[in-house]
Formats: C-alpha cells, sequence, structure tokens
C-alpha cells in the first residue's frame, strides 16, 4: 500500500466505526454516506456542564483538533494536536489553557505549548502525607503559565530539546485559614506575588502514533527545570520530573488497551514556591489521583503510579469503557522521608466524539481515602 492514505484505504478502515458526528448526520440530517478520511484535521468541541472536586459545578467549551501538518497523512506521521477550553465554575473559577502539542518536518520537531490563563479560589490542606482532609481551607490567587519547549529528533522516536518556564502569580491570599494557628502556607512562605522563571531541559521517547487516544507503544517524558533569580525567578530552585507511560493491546488482537503511568515530580534543590510544590491533581493537564480533590497533598517530592484497562463497550467504537487504580506519595515538607502511600480507585465511561482524531469524553469516578470521591472528565484520555 502506497504511504498516502487515500480514501479507499479511509473507507475500509473506518466503515464499521461510529462517534457523535456520524449519529448527528445520521439522526439529524438522515445521512448515511460514509464519511471518508480525507481531511488533514479533525475537530472536536463540545460544551457542556460539568462537576469535579475543584471546580464544583462548571460550564464548559471545550475543543480537542487533531491534525497532520505535512500536505498529505502518511501512516509514519505523527498526528498532532490542539487542546483549549474555557471553563466558569460554582466558585468563580476562571480556566483558560491552550495546550499544543506540534509534529513538522515529518516528525524531526516537535513544538510543545502550554499556556494558561486562570482565576482560581481553591483548597490547600497543608504540607506532607499527613495532612488532614478536614483541614483545607480556600486560597485565592491569579495564575499566568507560558511553558514553550522546542524538541529535534536525535534517534527514530528520540527527542531532545530546549524550553523557557515562566509562571507568574498575583492577588495571592488566604480566605478565612484556621484561626489561631500559622498555616503551612504561612509558614512556608505566603507572599502577595509569586514569579518562577527559568530553563527546560527535555528529553522524550515517544513511539506512540497517536497521542490523543494511545493504544500501544512507549513514551518517556523528563524534564529538568532551573529556575534562575537573573531570570526573573523570586529565588534560585531546581525540579525534576520522571514521567513514563507504557500501553499494550491486551488481548493481542484486540483495541482495548492496558496501560500504565508513572509521574514522580521532584525538587532537586533549594526552594520552590508553595504553590509549585510537587501536588495532587497538578500535572500539566491536571489529572493525577482520580478520586481526590486536586492540592490534596502536597510536599517536597511526589511519586505516583497508575494504571488503566481501556476497553470497548460496541463493537462499532461508539462507548468504551475503563477501570483504574492509582497510588500517590508524598515527602514531608523540606525532607525526603516519605510518608502515607494514599491509594485510588475507580471507573468510568468513553464516547467516542471524533473516530479519525480518536477523541473521546471521559467520565470518570474515582474513589480514595477517608471518604475521599468524585467525577472527572476530559476530553481525551487522561494519559
Amino acid at each position: 500500500m502506497d504511504s498516502i492514505r487515500d480514501e479507499n484505504y479511509a473507507d475500509t478502515q473506518w466503515n464499521s466505526q461510529l462517534d457523535l458526528i456520524d449519529l448527528y448526520r445520521r439522526i439529524i440530517k438522515k445521512d448515511t454516506v460514509l464519511r471518508p478520511d480525507d481531511k488533514a484535521e479533525h475537530l472536536s468541541a463540545l460544551p457542556f456542564v460539568g462537576y469535579s472536586l475543584q471546580t464544583g459545578f462548571a460550564g464548559v467549551l471545550s475543543a480537542n483538533l487533531g491534525f497532520y501538518t505535512a500536505k498529505h497523512k502518511h501512516k509514519t506521521e505523527k498526528i498532532s494536536s490542539l487542546l483549549t477550553s474555557v471553563t466558569y465554575s460554582q466558585y468563580h473559577q476562571i480556566i483558560f489553557p491552550i495546550q499544543t502539542d506540534i509534529w513538522i518536518n515529518n516528525d524531526k520537531y516537535n513544538i510543545i505549548t502550554d499556556w494558561r490563563y486562570m482565576k482560581y479560589p481553591s483548597t490547600t490542606f497543608g504540607l506532607g502525607g499527613h495532612s488532614n482532609i478536614n483541614n483545607g481551607y480556600t486560597i485565592d490567587f491569579n495564575y499566568a503559565k507560558i511553558h514553550q519547549t522546542l524538541m529535534r529528533k536525535v534517534l527514530k522516536d528520540f527527542y531532545l530539546g530546549v524550553g523557557f518556564f515562566y509562571d507568574y502569580f498575583w492577588n495571592v491570599k488566604e480566605v478565612n485559614p484556621p484561626t489561631g494557628v500559622v498555616t503551612d502556607f504561612e509558614r512556608y512562605g505566603l507572599t502577595n506575588t509569586v514569579t518562577a522563571a527559568g530553563v527546560a531541559f527535555r528529553l522524550l521517547v515517544d513511539t506512540r502514533k497517536n497521542q490523543i487516544t494511545p493504544d500501544a507503544g512507549w513514551y518517556i517524558n523528563i524534564v529538568d527545570r532551573p529556575n534562575f533569580t537573573f531570570l526573573g525567578s523570586n529565588n534560585n530552585w531546581q525540579s525534576l520530573l520522571l514521567e513514563f507511560r507504557r500501553y499494550f493491546n491486551l488481548p493481542g488482537n484486540s483495541k482495548n488497551v492496558l496501560a500504565f503511568w508513572s509521574y514522580n515530580w521532584l525538587t532537586i534543590r533549594g526552594k520552590p514556591p508553595y504553590l509549585l510544590l510537587p501536588s495532587t491533581g497538578w500535572d500539566d493537564f491536571y489529572n493525577t489521583a482520580r478520586g481526590y480533590i486536586q492540592g490534596r497533598y502536597r510536599g517536597q517530592d511526589m511519586i505516583y503510579l497508575e494504571s488503566e484497562y481501556r476497553f470497548q463497550l460496541t463493537h462499532n467504537g461508539l462507548l468504551g469503557g475503563v477501570i483504574f487504580a492509582n497510588a500517590q506519595s508524598f515527602s514531608k515538607e523540606l525532607s525526603k522521608q516519605f510518608q502515607i502511600i494514599a491509594p485510588g480507585v475507580g471507573t468510568g465511561i468513553r464516547i467516542r466524539l471524533n473516530k479519525f482524531s480518536g477523541a473521546n469524553l471521559c467520565v470518570d469516578y474515582g474513589w480514595g481515602l477517608n471518604g475521599s470521591q468524585g467525577i472527572a472528565v476530559n476530553l481525551g484520555e487522561v494519559f
């Protein structure tokens, strides 16, 4: 077969698959003509009312664009993606991210963008693995994040790159903190503004063909981030991210996937700002530790492991399901001693929004320790 996908190939591949666009065409427009995979881009957009532990009820307009940067789609080319949304929540939070993963020049270069603005009153519980869930209180802040990285291929599926990471918090304040005590935030260092700026050295191994809905392959992401006062940071400090993912088809001839995720966020030296310490649910896509509220645990270092099994519920791929289990552990303040291991388990459903890009609406429910539980909603797989 020629490396360029033609319409006949697309028809053969997708004639048994169904997504929400197909349902709309068939039910509303009475159109049963097969949709060919003849476009270089596939957009999935969805307005919905969601709920999560950290936001309460929220109105969300979310969009995921999967596209190929080459003039023609090649079987060997990775699909690029753009993910954005606008959220306004019950707790008067505003969340506006723009995240891209763009592959250009026949996958020779990878451009990774993570920009966002947040007005984000949210809950903190203090530092370490023994923080009490009943001691949570609100911290409020505005947040601007600009993380930009350029990667270059060194070997097949192996990339090295450099970037610039800038984080700025302002109007930082505690809202109704516990009376008569000095909070962990105050002891650690509470200021009205926080600036962190540094370079990022990144190593990437990515053998997945579809980053939106991976079904096989490896993903290794190592990011060394030293921050410097001469670049504008409030103080010098350094963090290291060690992230590993592995995907298997199980059974081997099926479209079901067994996936593993290890996410380890470590402080190498110095004293990161409180709001940039390793914390539950504060990975780049806010996905770690389903079953726990964002910020439930916070510390100097974070060790995290998760496994998920994804399976089809309908042969046409429209509906799917998942079961998952995770575990997180944090070191206490200014110490490398890890404390408790906090496990979580859960299940969820998948609704195929676009069969060509693989974008799913993911709705999960998780349970953790001490009665912690809640819903997580994503456009695209959790990892």
